[in-house]
């Protein structure tokens, strides 16, 4: 797996995912048309409301023991203009146009739109793994019985190519813990929750995500939807 990813310190704890543009998918799902658990739970997050948004705005951090990291993100969605804003410095770029010199930008910024949005990702990714649905399956962190959706990525493109991302939610859709997997691997790299969303603009979003055998939280602050 390719480590495109926050400080040193975090390598080995915040994963970088595969991705897929939005493209044409603004348009919501039709309503004529049987939806999908994939697209059940992207609607339980607002996605049918994504076709209004034309930018997004968030800062994504990470707290692990006495470490803090944090890096801003301004996302243009009808041109694809991606502004990544630190402390030290302000990069503009399209995500149509990535060349090598901003690849470690645009994996950065695919891991953490990634946390920011994973319920829409499962309707952008779909061409991009398989997946399957299980029901009554015991949640790793709270031990309640929920759905279980196990996604595999192909190994072919992307950032992280082979990986897999196990989903945990009620019968709302809403996503409550998740497992990431590293090349599908059986045992987990690692387990947080889904927690305090909130809702902007139409859109139902996690800001924040922790781990049960760690001291790491994961959230967003700043969050501007327009």
């Amino acid at each position: 797996m390719k480590k495109i990813i926050l400080l040193s310190i975090l390598v080995s704890s915040v994963f970088t995912a595969c991705k897929t543009d939005p493209k044409n998918h603004k348009a919501a799902i039709t309503e004529d048309t049987e939806l999908t658990v994939l697209e059940k739970i992207a609607n339980a997050n607002g996605f049918e409301n994504w076709k209004e948004i034309e930018s997004i705005k968030f800062t994504f951090n990470v707290d692990r023991d006495d470490e803090h990291f944090e890096r801003t993100w301004l996302w243009e969605t009808t041109t694809n203009n991606v502004t990544f804003m630190t402390r030290q410095d302000t990069i503009t770029y399209n995500r149509k146009m990535v060349d090598s010199a901003m690849t470690a930008t645009d994996g950065g910024f695919v891991n953490d739109k990634f946390w920011l949005l994973a319920p829409f990702q499962l309707v952008w990714d779909q061409k991009s793994f398989t997946h399957k649905h299980t029901e009554n399956v015991e949640a790793p962190i709270s031990k309640a019985n929920m759905h279980k959706l196990t996604t595999v990525y192909s190994n072919d493109g992307g950032y992280t190519p082979g990986d897999a991302y196990d989903y945990y939610f009620g019968d709302d859709f809403i996503i409550k813990e998740w497992v990431y997997r590293k090349e599908n691997q059986s045992e987990p790299n690692m387990t947080t929750t889904w927690e305090n969303y909130k809702e902007l603009n139409g859109l139902n979003i996690s800001m924040m995500h922790k781990r049960p055998d760690a001291d790491f939280s994961l959230y967003f602050t700043g969050l501007e939807v327009k």
